[in-house]
């Protein structure tokens, strides 16, 4: 199999996963997004440049995720290698529970497709397939990959990885409140128990199913539907003043949640009345988030994101 171009562009989002009770399965694609520039080179070298997050902490070579995603499923299509030129525009934080990586490997995996140029191979499922190889989890992959909320899992027969969207409905509002200290993925990890008491995890259960009706259908329900028994309390000690804001918020009516493995909160806002565009729109989370800050941010962000209701983008340039 040859490649069939030599420039292309890759738009992908951040994600945020869990949702609360959907651990390691649900994850929302967020409009908040990394392009990239991809050019194929005659000569073996490789060149990584990046703007805005990332710059001058990730490796500029061979080691960089996308170069390794993009290598990976060259290979696993039987394509040939290539020098590389990367050029990153990076806007989803890093190391902060908004699926950095994730977006990364997704990027790699859509340029090698968009360089392949063929139909037929690197369709979604093989997608999927090699970010999970590649990540460890599916739960940011998946709504990098297709858009919206996702739900994955592993399917009974055969293990393979499996996605599906869910509907999101038009008064639910993420909004990201992005601490401005990192935490890695191993060390949130790292903090929870081998096992939990069988009571919380059936309480868990029953909490992710309602959370798919009030995403979908319900937004009055998200805050109950928002619940957690499984790893955010483990969580704490390692992120106390997220936990804490969860905490404050959640006590103030809204449905807020750690943002994947953290340090950031998700809050699944509600509009509460009406607006312009997107940003115009008021929530119930408006006054809390103020109200829990107490007006000094220190270092904090707040972004409201719509859904991103695409997902991942290649499309081939001409130069």
């Amino acid at each position: 199999m040859r490649l069939r171009a030599a420039h292309v562009r890759v738009r992908v989002p951040a994600t945020s996963a869990n949702l609360g009770p959907g651990f390691d399965a649900l994850g929302l694609a967020l409009g908040l997004h990394d392009d990239l520039d991809v050019r194929a080179l005659g000569s073996s070298e490789v060149r990584v440049e990046v703007e805005g997050e990332g710059a001058g902490e990730v490796p500029a070579d061979e080691r960089h995720l996308v170069v390794r995603a993009l290598r990976a499923a060259l290979d696993h299509v039987g394509a040939p290698q290539t020098g590389l030129h990367l050029m990153c525009r990076n806007r989803v934080p890093h190391g902060r529970g908004l699926g950095s990586s994730a977006a990364a490997v997704v990027a790699g995996l859509l340029a090698a497709r968009g360089l392949v140029g063929d139909p037929d191979v690197l369709g979604d499922d093989d997608v999927l397939a090699l970010a999970t190889e590649l990540e460890g989890h599916p739960d940011n992959a998946a709504p990098a990959l297709l858009g919206g909320c996702t739900l994955a899992w592993s399917a009974e027969a055969d293990g393979a990885v499996r996605a599906v969207r869910l509907p999101v409905h038009a008064d639910v509002v993420p909004v990201a409140v992005v601490p401005p200290q990192h935490l890695s993925t191993h060390a949130a990890r790292g903090v929870l128990p081998a096992q939990v008491p069988h009571a919380d995890a059936a309480w868990q259960a029953g909490r992710a199913g309602l959370l798919v009706e009030a995403l979908g259908r319900r937004p009055d329900l998200l805050l109950d539907a928002t619940g957690d028994r499984l790893h955010q309390d483990y969580r704490r000690p390692v992120m106390p003043e997220s936990l804490a804001l969860v905490d404050a918020l959640r006590a103030r009516g809204v449905a807020a949640v750690v943002s994947g493995a953290g340090p950031t909160v998700l809050a699944l806002a509600r509009r509460t009345g009406a607006g312009g565009d997107h940003d115009g729109h008021p929530t119930d989370a408006d006054a809390a988030v103020a109200d829990a800050f107490g007006g000094v941010m220190a270092g904090w962000r707040v972004l409201r994101l719509p859904v991103d209701p695409d997902g991942a983008t290649v499309r081939a340039l001409l130069d």
